[in-house]
């Protein structure tokens, strides 16, 4: 591993991508690292005179030095943060995007396959998905990690094989000098396949700031089910770029619930999901509770290619304090996708006095025969209800858990595991500031 320090983030990704010239891997993983590199060079990062960054400025997180590609020592790490009360899953643990065997629990599973990333370049399902959906969108970012993404992890359910019990993803971000980490994960679940992935992301004690592009390519083929948690439960020295790409077959069905809790100071989320074959479902469940500072923007794409689908995506945000909270969520019904179902809608509760949220939900339809909705409802704490409650003797404390719960209900209730819909209500619990 290499250790590269300049003055700015994007000087260091260009001498780091000329050290990579020297490594050596297949010919056209080079080719797509040449071409993704060379369009990233053309439009830089991102800046809020970008429609689609409008809300979400990265311009304090890219001016920064920080430490690329460094060694961790992973003797004392301890991942307890991550555990959820019940939950009876494998564990794969990442340390700044790398797959470290010796704290994973992945007990033999025939059908299941896990690797890093950089040791699959071999298996069949890598060379037929790496780089060929999410490249495809219009991110920069994912660019820059298809270029210079030096860790992650490959998984492949192999058909038929319905995996015993859930794959818990231990994202954990460490180091004593400020870095930057690229994470390239590719998920492939073969026909008629089943998988429950819970992915959680923490901040060690004493980390110091880090910033995180990590993109997910996800493929869903034909009568194949995936569960998919993101919990992002990281401290304030962690900052998130996430891209995932979801593509699906035939008759799949993907579910993703999305939890951003109070902690990491900045995350972007951007989750597509495209319906590429008739009858394919797809659900996408959110809830956003944040706190200081923070900033949580969600960017959801459903792209409607093919008749007979249907989506559902319900996205809640109770920004505190003086934090702020994006959903963009865009649905695409094209000109084919005739007998579509869509149904999107984003609720909003504004509990600090200098909270922000910011909500574009869209729709746009190109076929004549469709069911498609969506919509946005903004509000504040309810001091009536609060005020009911309280008249019946349950503390105000209490009573705003209350409210606050009755208000995520409607997301948390569609949570197909138990214990981790538990854990994430009892994450809002504790997350709520004490008036």
């Amino acid at each position: 591993m290499s250790t590269i320090v300049a003055d700015s983030l994007y000087q260091q990704l260009v001498t780091s991508f000329q050290e990579l010239e020297t490594v050596q891997e297949p010919a056209n993983l080079t080719s797509l690292r040449e071409e993704a590199f060379a369009r990233f060079q053309e439009e830089g990062f991102p800046t809020v005179k970008n429609e689609e960054w409008k809300y979400t400025n990265l311009h304090s997180l890219v001016n920064t030095a920080y430490v690329l590609n460094s060694d961790v020592n992973v003797d004392d790490i301890d991942v307890s943060k991550a555990d959820i009360p019940d939950l009876d899953a494998h564990r794969i643990v990442l340390v700044n995007g790398q797959y470290v065997l010796a704290f994973s629990s992945l007990e033999d599973e025939i059908g299941l396959t896990v690797k890093s990333i950089e040791e699959a370049h071999t298996e069949a399902n890598f060379q037929k998905h790496y780089a060929q959906h999410a490249d495809k969108a219009d991110n920069i970012l994912v660019q820059l990690n298809t270029a210079l993404q030096t860790a992650g992890v490959y998984i492949s359910v192999a058909k038929n094989k319905k995996v015993s019990k859930p794959i818990h993803l231990v994202h954990v971000a460490t180091g004593a000098t400020e870095f930057f980490a690229q994470t390239r994960n590719l998920i492939v679940v073969e026909p008629n396949a089943e998988v429950e992935v819970v992915e959680s992301f923490i901040t060690l004690d004493g980390a110091a700031k880090n910033l995180n592009n990590k993109v997910s390519e996800i493929v869903v083929e034909e009568n194949a089910k995936m569960q998919h948690y993101y919990l992002q439960v990281a401290d304030s020295a962690s900052n998130y770029i996430h891209h995932t790409e979801i593509y699906q077959e035939q008759h799949s069905l993907y579910n993703n619930y999305n939890c951003n809790l109070p902690g990491a100071s900045f995350v972007r989320n951007n989750i597509n999901v495209r319906l590429d074959a008739e009858n394919v479902e797809s659900h996408l469940y959110g809830i956003n509770l944040t706190s200081g500072k923070q900033l949580v923007d969600n960017h959801t794409v459903v792209d409607h290619m093919k008749p007979h689908c249907e989506s559902y995506e319900w996205y809640k945000n109770i920004p505190q304090d003086e934090s702020t909270a994006v959903f963009n969520g865009k649905i695409f019904v094209r000109e084919d996708a005739q007998k579509t179902n869509a149904f999107q809608q984003n609720n909003n509760m504004l509990i600090g006095e200098k909270s922000t949220v910011y909500t574009k939900p869209q729709l746009e339809i190109f076929a004549d025969d469709v069911k498609c909705s969506h919509g946005c409802t903004m509000g504040q704490f309810d001091d009536e209800a609060l005020f009911y409650l309280r008249a019946r003797g349950i503390g105000e404390e209490s009573a705003r858990i209350l409210l606050v719960h009755a208000f995520a209900f409607d997301v948390t209730s569609r949570f197909s595991n138990e214990a981790v819909r538990a854990y994430v209500e009892a994450l809002v619990a504790a997350g709520l500031d004490k008036k």
